[in-house]
């Protein structure tokens, strides 16, 4: 070791080495930093005698680890991508289950209006045929009723198995031995939220390291999944006091960097598909319909009731016109 690596001044013996040979190693740093046009092998000489005179004398880590610097902000940089696509998926599968949860009630709510005013029509309709028997009043009657009238045979074949999107709630559950829970309302209560997001931050299968790990945080996921979109506050908390007794997973050692690239595109891939179902949502028919009172879609509902029940009014009057 020199003596002006150790910081000590030159001694007389000292004074006999060129000028030029004596800030070699002192001026390592500003070297690197400063002197762009080093050679590459002036460079590696410096480095290596930096390296060698700090060995003894220093703690900090600094040039030592220099090898393992990318791997360690590649690692950085999938861990944020991870949670960033935890809180997307946590916040398209909120609206999801909103929109699942709209849809079903406008059908239970609202179906009967819809219904009723269909009937209107038809009534109206042939009302107003029979008054002026106009060949086209008559088609425009016939169609009206056509809406009406189910396909033949179909209620009573299935029983109210069947609604718009497939096997009723009842029938799944009677296949399933399940009991039916439907939703209380559109959007689950903000404890209901708050849990989920909780155990889904936890509990996500894309904090999974290994196959085995990811089939039981899908399966638990699933069950978190269920309990929310039924606003089940209970459910939820006996999950995450499961969750809670379960083994802590330790935290992985850093992967190779090929490792973290490939993670990182499996990321952004599973970030594009989540984009897609998320514009499906927003654009279906309530999705849209949603985006209209975004802070109160309860409401909403019950305003949607009120402006039926006004044109179930209207049309109802217009018939008892038509057949005076």
């Amino acid at each position: 070791m020199t003596h002006e690596a150790a910081g000590v001044p030159p001694t007389r013996n000292d004074d006999d080495r060129p000028d030029d040979a004596r800030p070699a190693e002192p001026q390592t740093a500003p070297e690197a930093t400063d002197s762009p046009d080093t050679s590459d092998g002036e460079a590696g000489a410096a480095s290596a005698s930096a390296a060698s005179a700090s060995s003894s004398d220093s703690s900090d880590g600094g040039p030592q680890g220099g090898d393992e610097r990318p791997e360690a902000r590649l690692a950085k940089a999938v861990q944020v991508a991870e949670q960033a696509l935890i809180e997307f998926e946590i916040a398209v599968e909120t609206f999801r289950v909103e929109v699942e949860n709209f849809s079903r009630l406008h059908h239970q709510k609202l179906g009967p209006m819809y219904a009723r005013l269909d009937e209107l029509d038809a009534q109206i309709a042939e009302a107003r045929a029979a008054r002026t028997g106009d060949p086209e009043d008559l088609r425009k009657a016939k169609e009206a009723r056509d809406i009406v009238m189910p396909m033949p045979g179909v209620d009573e074949l299935f029983h109210d198995w069947m609604d718009s999107d497939g096997l009723s709630p009842e029938a799944s559950a009677m296949l399933t031995e399940q009991p039916v829970r439907p939703p209380k309302r559109v959007r689950p209560s903000e404890e209901a939220r708050r849990l989920y997001r909780e155990l889904a931050r936890k509990a996500h299968p894309d904090l999974a390291q290994d196959e085995p790990e990811r089939e039981r945080r899908d399966e638990f996921i699933t069950r978190v999944n269920a309990a929310y979109g039924r606003g089940d506050v209970e459910l939820l908390k006996e999950l995450a006091a499961e969750w809670a007794a379960g083994p802590a997973k330790p935290l992985p050692p850093l992967s190779e960097s090929e490792e973290l690239y490939a993670r990182l595109e499996w990321l952004s891939r599973r970030k594009e598909l989540l984009t897609v179902l998320a514009k499906e949502l927003e654009e279906s028919a309530i999705g849209s319909m949603l985006r209209m009172a975004p802070d109160d879609p309860d409401q909403l509902l019950e305003d949607i009731g009120d402006q039926l029940l006004g044109e179930v009014s209207r049309r109802e009057a217009e018939l008892a016109e038509l057949v005076q």
